[in-house]
């Protein structure tokens, strides 16, 4: 037994713990060939297909630690799902598009994404542990598109946020930032650290998951010297929550690090209620918060992963008022095109009129709220000096928040 996982397949059975533990023996021996992978798992035609026709972007990448979790009979694990292509993926949809965020739109300089008026997207490389199949950002993962990080500097990145002193937050993302070495990962913190304006840095990485030996000793100090960092995980399903991934959250969470979980709605892997619950409470279990449940993007060649929105709501349904308010994240479609995160959820407003609201509850019944008439009101009364710094406070925002 190897850190929790009981059973390892005949092809890493022999392996010593030590080489086990080394990341960068994992991503040396992740396997990437029909040949490698079906001499662990058995392959169905639609996998076969797939996987020996699947080149260019995206490629197949498995972690020896990701495969392991894998069943080897069953087509349906959701960890077997989520890393092995299917035939389907070469089925395209009308509605699937290259980019279904718009990144590219909103791109002023490369590696960079300006949407928000406050915070950024900083791409830094191209690279994962494992290509998950769902991949939204599949136009660049995988692929040889030069990237910042790939000998191209980001400097005109750090110009533009240094030039931009509305950007008080920036999510290093890619890809996956943790693929990178220690001493990149070092220098991109402290050059987005010595930007005054830059309160707020987050990394969007899923390697505490697919690959939890990446949180080392080494990383946690380089966290720490940059504090405070937050990271945004990615959780699909609580097969995925591990004792070993506990100790990689463990060891984040007690240097500081706050950990938040971004799950993306997948037919087959997390649609069904009671699975997306008992996700939530494992990511509770491990001190990780649930942040966001995404609509599954309309990018190319993933429609078959694609539910409908109002699978998500019912989701969101059987959590509210079901479990923990912890435990509930904010159901989100990203509106294709670049519109941005739009919140959808159930909708407890039966029926409003001047005054007076009809709500109905987690487990439908009816109540009726009335509002505080004008005449209840206690006017507020604040001295004219105070009213004109309001004023000026305001208009100050509003200037800002237009600029």
């Amino acid at each position: 037994m190897i850190n929790g996982i009981s059973t390892l397949v005949e092809r890493w059975k022999d392996i010593a713990e030590s080489d086990w533990e080394d990341w960068h023996w994992q991503i040396r021996n992740r396997i990437t060939t029909y040949d490698g992978l079906k001499d662990i798992i058995q392959l169905t035609p639609p996998e076969e297909i797939a996987v020996k026709r699947i080149k260019g972007r995206l490629l197949m990448a498995i972690t020896p630690y990701w495969a392991a979790l894998m069943d080897p009979i069953r087509p349906t694990c959701p960890i077997r799902r989520q890393a092995v292509p299917l035939a389907d993926e070469f089925n395209v949809s009308p509605y699937d598009m290259e980019d279904p965020c718009g990144e590219d739109r909103d791109s002023p300089v490369p590696g960079l994404v300006h949407r928000y008026p406050d915070r950024v997207l900083l791409l830094v490389t191209e690279k994962c542990a494992v290509y998950c199949r769902h991949c939204t950002r599949r136009r660049l993962v995988g692929s040889e598109v030069h990237l910042p990080s790939r000998g191209n500097s980001l400097d005109l990145a750090y110009e533009y946020i240094k030039s931009n002193r509305r950007i008080r937050d920036v999510l290093i993302s890619g890809g996956d930032p943790l693929m990178l070495p220690d001493e990149t990962i070092d220098n991109i913190l402290k050059n987005l650290r010595a930007i005054p304006h830059v309160e707020f840095v987050r990394i969007g990485t899923r390697m505490p998951v697919t690959l939890p030996m990446r949180v080392t000793e080494e990383l946690i100090s380089i966290f720490k010297k940059h504090s405070p960092i937050w990271c945004s995980l990615h959780f699909n399903h609580p097969k995925e929550v591990t004792k070993r991934v506990k100790k990689a959250c463990d060891m984040l969470s007690d240097s500081g690090v706050p950990l938040g979980s971004q799950t993306v709605l997948l037919r087959g892997v997390n649609d069904r209620p009671y699975t997306m619950r008992r996700l939530m409470h494992e990511l509770l279990k491990i001190r990780v918060r649930p942040y966001y449940i995404y609509q599954c993007d309309p990018a190319k060649g993933i429609s078959h992963f694609r539910t409908s929105v109002s699978v998500g709501i019912n989701v969101m349904e059987k959590l509210r008022g079901h479990t923990s308010g912890y435990a509930v994240p904010s159901y989100v479609v990203d509106a294709p095109g670049g519109g941005g995160k739009i919140p959808v959820a159930p909708n407890y407003v039966i029926s409003q009129a001047k005054g007076v609201f009809t709500l109905r509850n987690y487990a439908g019944k009816i109540f009726t709220y009335h509002e505080p008439t004008e005449e209840a009101q206690i006017r507020r009364i604040v001295p004219k000096q105070d009213k004109k710094q309001e004023k000026q406070a305001e208009a100050k925002s509003l200037r800002n928040f237009a600029a």
